[in-house]
């Protein structure tokens, strides 16, 4: 699953984004990928292991909901399994 969300630019400023993936691992957990920055600068990438899919799928609905009671606004998802827009 992935979803990328963005914030509206400011004038003079990149837009900020922030892209979730949920991947499963080599080991038969989950894993989350955080990546965030601004457009067309640096970025940061954070990883989160969980071992049930279900307490990964919480995580990442939770940080979608928390991004987007921020200000950001989905842009792209993708997955089968596509989780509930918030």
């Amino acid at each position: 699953m992935r979803i990328l969300l963005q914030q509206r630019p400011v004038p003079g400023e990149a837009p900020r984004y922030l892209q979730l993936t949920l991947q499963p691992d080599l080991f038969g957990g989950w894993e989350l990928l955080r990546e965030s920055g601004q457009i067309g600068g640096k970025s940061q990438l954070r990883r989160e292991q969980y071992l049930l899919q279900d307490e990964a799928i919480a995580a990442f609905e939770k940080a979608r909901d928390a991004q987007v009671k921020r200000g950001f606004q989905v842009m792209f998802v993708a997955g089968a399994d596509a989780p509930r827009r918030a």
